[in-house]
């Protein structure tokens, strides 16, 4: 500790350390606090002094001591860490766990985390995650008798704004990976009743799903990898499922184009995706596909492309539980229900069955653009691909 301090300083420093080792806490404060006078801005010396001043029983010594490293250095880790500590000795756990809230945004990775602080930043996270439970309970209680009040109103929206403010969620918000459009809102999962096709297409699941059986004998050389980066890229979050066949697709619409081949062995299917308002974009849209994730395969959080469509999903083959998250809503799918969902926000898929799990995937338009808006972005979209590749733009 005291190997970069003017010798006579860094003698006083060890010596401290030694009376402290012998539990000498009154020699070592008197040495330390003459190192202390003549090296005023150093902050291991501060450091040390906080901890004999905890050893001795005097926490408000050892907060100081803290607060006076933490003016020189505001986003000391360790001295924010024993900071927490004291604050919940003197203040108790609630002051404590707001403290401990917002110095958690600036702890180390867990990879990188020296062993010694492991353990105090483990307590710090679960007495934050206590904390937010206790206050999420409260805030519950406060509001019952408002929430008696209107009956059976669906209130799922501010029962999810609850948990944010308590802190036990977190916000989701769109993050397209290409195109954000503004002003259009962030909904996880979208009314039925915003596409009055949905039933057509729940009533053709039993023909869909016979000939996606078909396909799966027929056409299996034609399932690939859903993800298939090449080698020398980097993969983040795919690094499982990069090129593997535990997630695989047999897509029918690919980037606004028709695979004749895949239809003609899924002809009712065909007909029907035609009958239903698909996106239509040209080089991008409409995109429909078989999904088929293993037994017991997890597909990680990720977003989409674009805000400005938004993917349907019509479960064919479920033999067992399987979930899907979008922001901090999770479902189970059903045989025979369809859903709606905006891919922008943070979405994640398990299949915890013990064999194949299938669905249908297809894109539309999301209904809060104008026809207009839909005919612009096209235009742009294909627009940036000629820019890049020095041609004219297709207008």
């Amino acid at each position: 500790m005291a190997t970069s301090l003017a010798p006579e300083i860094g003698a006083l420093v060890r010596e401290a350390e030694g009376a402290l080792r012998q539990r000498d806490v009154s020699v070592a404060l008197e040495l330390l606090g003459r190192a202390e006078t003549a090296a005023p801005a150093d902050i291991s010396i501060k450091m040390l002094k906080a901890s004999a001043l905890r050893f001795r029983g005097d926490l408000d010594g050892a907060l100081g001591s803290l607060d006076s490293v933490l003016t020189i250095d505001p986003y000391h880790f360790v001295a924010l860490l024993s900071k927490g500590s004291l604050l919940e000795r003197l203040a108790g756990p609630r002051i404590a766990a707001r403290f401990y809230r917002d110095i958690l945004e600036a702890a180390p990775p867990e990879e990188q985390t020296p062993p010694a602080l492991v353990a105090p930043i483990a307590h710090a996270r679960r007495l934050v995650a206590e904390n937010n439970d206790a206050l999420a309970d409260f805030l519950r209680d406060q509001v019952a008798t408002v929430k008696g009040r209107h009956g059976g109103r669906s209130i799922s929206r501010f029962e999810e704004a609850l948990d944010i403010y308590a802190g036990r969620r977190k916000p989701f918000v769109q993050e397209p990976l290409l195109l954000h459009y503004p002003q259009l809102p962030a909904i996880p999962f979208y009314d039925r009743d915003l596409f009055p096709w949905l039933p057509e297409l729940e009533a053709a699941t039993d023909m869909i799903r016979a000939e996606l059986e078909v396909a799966l004998e027929k056409a299996k050389h034609e399932f690939a990898p859903y993800v298939a980066y090449p080698p020398g890229s980097p993969v983040g979050q795919w690094g499982e499922l990069n090129n593997s066949m535990n997630w695989r697709s047999l897509w029918l619409w690919k980037d606004g184009k028709r695979q004749d081949e895949a239809c003609a062995v899924c002809p009712g299917t065909t007909a029907l995706l035609d009958r239903l308002p698909m996106a239509d974009q040209p080089g991008f849209a409409p995109t429909a596909l078989f999904s088929a994730l293993e037994a017991n395969t997890r597909i990680p959080p990720h977003t989409g492309s674009t805000n400005t469509r938004l993917l349907v999903h019509l479960p064919l083959i479920l033999p067992g539980p399987a979930r899907f998250r979008v922001g901090n809503e999770t479902r189970d799918w059903k045989m025979g229900e369809a859903w709606v969902f905006d891919d922008s926000i943070n979405h994640e898929a398990w299949n915890d069955a013990d064999q194949l799990r299938v669905i249908m995937i297809f894109d539309v338009w999301n209904p809060f653009l104008s026809e207009a808006e839909r005919e612009l972005i096209g235009v742009m979209m294909n627009a940036r691909n000629s820019y890049y590749s020095g041609g004219a733009s297709p207008i």
